[in-house]
C-alpha cells in the first residue's frame, strides 16, 4: 500500500475553495458592473422624467398661483402668491355667469363628441368590415383630410353656418364638428384586430350588418369607445378659435368665450382671466381622475396597433 502525505490530500481542497471563492468574486464582481450598468440609466432617466413633469405641470400651478394673488399682484414674479386673495374669483363670479357657460360648455362638448363617437363607429365598420372596390383609395382620401389645417376651412364653414342662421348659437359650433377623420381611424385600427371568429360566428347565426354592430362588436369594444369618447369630449372642451368666431358679437354662451372678456383696449385682467381659466379647468380635472385608466388604456392600445 503506498504512502500518502497529508499535504497531497489538502492541497486540493484548498485549491477548489480557493477556485470557488474567486468565482463568487468574479460573479459578484460582474453583478455589481451590471447592476451599476443598469442604474445609470434608470437614475437618468427619472430626472428627465422628473423635469419634463415639473414644466408640464408648473404652466397649471402658475395658472391658479396667479389667481389667488391680489389683482394688484397680477403680474408679480414671485412663486408663492401671499397674500391669499380670493378678489379675482369674486370679479369672474360678478362679471359673467360662469356656472351657465360652464354648462354650456359641457351640452357642446359632450354633443360633439357623441356625434363624432356615432360617424366613426359606423365609418369604422364599414371600412374595416366591408369589402368594395377604391376601399383602400376612398379611406386614403378620408385621411387625408385630417391633414388639412383648420384655417383653410374656416371661411368655407362660417359662410354655410352664416347661411344656415346658425351664428352666436351653440348649434353652429356643433355643426361643422360632428366628425372627426382621427376618431374614424382610431376606430378602423380598433375594428381590424376583431376576431373575425366571432363575425362569422354571428353570420352564420343569421344576424345582419346592425346586429352584429350592435350585439356582437360594441359591447367587446367599450374601453376603447369610453376612451375614444373621453379624447373627444376633451378636445372640444379646449376648442377655443372656432367658438370666439361663432360669439364674436356675444359673452355669455361659452367658456372659452367668457374668458375673453377679460381681454380689452384698456387693460387685460390677468388675474380673472386665470381664475375663470382655473374653473374652467376644473371639470376636466375631474374627468381625468374619474375615468383616468381608460385615457391611458385607449392611447397605449392606440400606440400598440
Amino acid at each position: 500500500m503506498a504512502f500518502v502525505p497529508v499535504a497531497d490530500i489538502t492541497l486540493p481542497v484548498r485549491t477548489t475553495a480557493t477556485a470557488t471563492r474567486s468565482h463568487d468574486h468574479a460573479r459578484s464582481t460582474v453583478k455589481t458592473a451590471s447592476r451599476r450598468h443598469i442604474r445609470v440609466p434608470a437614475v437618468v432617466g427619472h430626472i428627465v422624467l422628473i423635469v419634463v413633469a415639473f414644466a408640464s405641470i408648473f404652466p397649471i400651478y402658475w395658472m391658479f398661483a396667479t389667481a389667488f394673488r391680489q389683482p394688484v399682484d397680477a403680474s408679480s414674479q414671485t412663486i408663492f402668491p401671499w397674500p391669499i386673495s380670493l378678489d379675482s374669483f369674486t370679479t369672474v363670479w360678478q362679471q359673467i355667469p360662469i356656472l351657465s357657460m360652464i354648462g354650456n360648455t359641457f351640452v357642446m362638448a359632450l354633443s360633439v363628441a357623441a356625434c363624432q363617437l356615432v360617424i366613426a363607429i359606423l365609418a369604422a365598420y364599414g371600412f374595416s368590415m366591408w369589402q368594395f372596390p377604391g376601399k383602400n383609395v376612398l379611406f386614403l382620401f378620408f385621411i387625408g383630410s385630417w391633414l388639412v389645417p383648420f384655417q383653410v376651412t374656416m371661411i368655407p364653414n362660417y359662410v354655410l353656418i352664416s347661411q344656415l342662421g346658425l351664428l352666436g348659437t351653440i348649434a353652429g359650433v356643433i355643426v361643422p364638428n360632428i366628425c372627426s377623420a382621427f376618431a374614424v381611424m382610431l376606430m378602423r385600427q380598433h375594428m381590424q384586430s376583431f376576431p373575425r371568429e366571432l363575425i362569422d360566428a354571428a353570420h352564420m347565426d343569421g344576424r345582419n350588418s346592425w346586429g352584429i354592430l350592435l350585439r356582437v362588436v360594441l359591447p367587446n369594444m367599450r374601453p376603447a369607445l369610453a376612451a375614444l369618447g373621453i379624447m373627444l369630449f376633451i378636445e372640444a372642451w379646449n376648442n377655443y378659435l372656432w367658438p370666439a368666431l361663432i360669439f364674436q358679437h356675444q359673452s355669455n354662451a361659452l367658456v372659452q368665450v367668457g374668458i375673453r372678456s377679460f381681454l380689452g383696449s384698456e387693460g387685460d385682467n390677468w388675474g380673472a382671466i386665470m381664475a375663470a381659466s382655473g374653473l374652467a379647468c376644473l371639470p376636466i380635472f375631474l374627468i381625468y381622475l374619474f375615468l383616468q385608466r381608460y385615457i391611458v388604456d385607449g392611447f397605449v392600445r392606440s400606440g400598440l396597433r
